[in-house]
């Protein structure tokens, strides 16, 4: 049975329990029965702890057919800082993530379903989508790209992304995608970080109903990467038969040209078997300070822990269709497209944006689509609460199963309206937290046991983590910093030709744990919270308090849209907070005086009074990097006059400008 919380009373108490159905029909259950693992705690234990068991194990499960088998599935010679996994092995991620499913007679099932902002729609099937592959692949080949070349991807959503992600993997090329709103200099930023050859965009794309030419900034772009020496452009706005010219330069190729290079060269081409050290992708951080830092993957590291965790945490099959909104840039774009492929389910795709031309375009996307687990981070629901609908009502949203979320720490007001209107109340919100250097999630929940709003159940299945204080050692039912003790799939290896900032970053702090930066506490109950960044920790009077605590407390009020929290120097206690706020509507001067009283009191009776925000400010919006994260370290350096350093990747740095007249 399933049962409601008052959001009132929701500080402790369980919000959804799974159904014996629901458990018996999960992966992680049919997995747990097949190697006769008692419960998730041996599971998770198992996983860890015995490595050469694990690995082999699950993918058999996934079916991950190899080039070469390997000799050993995790060696340590050069530290558990960079793990070799699969030593000796050779695979290569078209094999696995699309061949296969030809192969086995699942040609005619859908890979991809994708929707555009103006209504337009197509389906792709994995027959489909490895015929167009290898036409690219083909005509990549014949104009010179090799193995190890590096390859900018800059797309909005559009279903070109599948073969073109594919069609590198099969070549062996490195890919470096790039947000589709950045500006030429974040992008200039990255190529030039990469050396990048080879680059990949389109004419231009929808938002908010306005054609947005993604071309201008290319050429933009090219004015500044000598390195690049050809330019594929996706006709996305002439394919669609919008009026829209742009200007083709001598460094440029049509898309579809490209592919008929690669039809008038149509013999078969081998994929490259590739070793597990071998570079695949270099993700650039979203980071707020210093040079943006290029987190480097391999086929066998980000694809298979994709994968490994849609199988366990979000229970996708084959008969699945997952939705998740975001980008290509930020890590869960190509986590979406790839993991959905490995299991063989269909990735559901949309280009535009989520309230476009209403709050509703999310709802009627799941509706038509049959969409059956939705991805989307905590801003997006705050940012659609505001409309006072109840979507499950409106809309058949029924063939849900699983909702997901990722991003930044919930705060249980949206959580539920999420978990309630979207839901219906039976839907498990599968939280999941890690991050583009881990290739997934380091906590997660799994659809198998109850939840407690915005919580994780703990490690995600493969994962050691632990809670520490300053010292690196383990606390229990205290805040402290989330650390990694075991090398695991996923990690990066190292920062793109930095590898003393890799080894600074992560291993610097503690002897032997990964510092991942977030800070988080376990309940009583054994239930996993995260509560923000932990540099963005405040010590106020030698007491710890995370930027979740208070953004938490006041988003109870209902005029609080959302919030940040920082701390400032203070001669008596140290640091003291203050609080950044953003509403639903405009107030009157004389409103916002009332509302401030009416926050102070909200935060004495949750929080206590010594934690006391020294000042409010209303703003009407915060700074975001590309992923919805809001960047406090930025808000606490514009408040204080502060150099901001690198704002590029941020969606709005037009926010930064009032906050320091603030």
């Amino acid at each position: 049975m399933t049962k409601s919380v008052n959001v009132s009373n929701y500080d402790n108490q369980i919000a959804w329990i799974p159904t014996q159905e629901q458990i018996d029909s999960s992966n992680i259950t049919s997995f747990m029965k097949k190697h006769q693992i008692e419960n998730l705690d041996e599971l998770l234990k198992k996983s860890v702890q015995d490595p050469e068991w694990f690995y082999p194990a699950i993918l058999n499960e996934l079916h991950i057919p190899w080039m070469k088998e390997y000799e050993k599935v995790i060696d340590l010679s050069d530290g558990m800082e960079l793990p070799r996994w699969f030593k000796g092995g050779r695979t290569n991620l078209y094999k696995y993530g699309l061949e296969k499913h030809v192969l086995n007679g699942n040609g005619g099932k859908e890979s991809l379903v994708w929707e555009g902002e103006d209504g337009t729609s197509r389906t792709v099937t994995f027959a489909e989508l490895k015929e167009e592959t290898d036409l690219l692949a083909n005509g990549l080949k014949q104009l010179g790209l090799k193995k190890g070349d590096r390859v900018g991807v800059f797309l909005p959503q559009i279903p070109e992304i599948q073969p073109i992600l594919f069609a590198c993997a099969k070549l062996g090329a490195v890919i470096i995608p790039c947000f589709s709103g950045f500006g030429a200099d974040a992008i200039q930023v990255r190529l030039n970080d990469g050396e990048t050859k080879w680059f990949f965009t389109a004419d231009g794309f929808y938002r908010k109903g306005k054609v947005i030419n993604m071309k201008a900034v290319a050429d933009e772009v090219l004015k500044d990467v000598p390195t690049i020496e050809k330019v594929f452009v996706v006709p996305n706005m002439k394919k669609r038969n919008i009026d829209y010219d742009f200007p083709m330069n001598s460094k440029d190729m049509d898309y579809d040209d490209l592919l008929q290079v690669g039809q008038s060269h149509s013999e078969k081409i081998d994929a490259e078997p590739m070793a597990s050290n071998e570079p695949f992708l270099i993700i650039y951080t979203s980071g707020t300070t210093g040079k943006p830092k290029g987190t480097q993957h391999t086929q066998y590291s980000f694809p298979l822990k994709n994968a490994i965790d849609m199988y366990f945490s979000f229970d996708v099959k084959p008969t699945d269709k997952m939705f998740w909104l975001t980008d290509l840039g930020w890590m869960m774009g190509p986590w979406h497209i790839f993991g959905t492929a490995i299991l063989g389910a269909t990735a559901v795709m949309y280009e535009g944006s989520p309230d476009y031309p209403n709050e509703n375009r999310l709802w009627e996307t799941v509706q038509k689509h049959k969409v059956t687990i939705l991805g989307i981070a905590p801003t997006v629901i705050r940012s659609l609460m505001k409309f006072e609908t109840n979507p499950c009502e409106k809309y058949d949203l029924s063939t849900l199963r699983i909702l997901g979320s990722t991003g930044e720490a919930w705060n249980p007001k949206p959580w539920y309206w999420y978990f309630e209107k979207v839901g219906n109340k039976v839907c498990p919100i599968i939280n999941y937290s890690g991050g583009t250097e881990v290739s997934g999630g380091i906590l997660s929940c799994v659809p198998i046991k109850p939840l407690k709003p915005c919580s994780f159940h703990g490690p995600a299945v493969g994962m050691a983590a632990n809670v520490v204080d300053q010292n690196g050692m383990t606390v229990h039912h205290e805040v402290g910093d989330l650390v990694v003790t075991s090398p695991f799939l996923g990690m990066t290896y190292s920062f793109w030709r930095n590898h003393e900032r890799y080894l600074n970053t992560y291993w610097s702090t503690w002897k032997g744990l990964w510092h991942h930066g977030d800070f988080a506490k376990i309940d009583e109950d054994g239930f996993w919270f995260i509560l923000g960044r932990s540099d963005d920790t405040m010590n106020i009077a030698g007491k710890r308090l995370g930027p979740a605590d208070l953004e938490s407390a006041i988003a109870t009020h209902p005029l609080v849209k959302e919030s940040a929290a920082i701390g400032i120097p203070d001669e008596v206690k140290g640091e003291v907070p203050i609080l950044f706020i953003v509403l639903h509507k405009d107030v009157s001067d004389e409103e916002k005086v009332i509302l401030k009283n009416e926050l102070k009191a909200v935060i004495a009776d949750k929080i206590g009074k010594s934690f006391l925000p020294k000042n409010m400010y209303f703003v009407s919006s915060l700074p975001k990097t590309q992923s919805g994260k809001i960047a406090r370290r930025l808000v606490r350096s514009a408040f204080l006059g502060e150099s901001l350093g690198d704002t590029s990747t941020l969606q709005n740095p037009e926010s930064l400008l009032e906050i320091k007249k603030d």
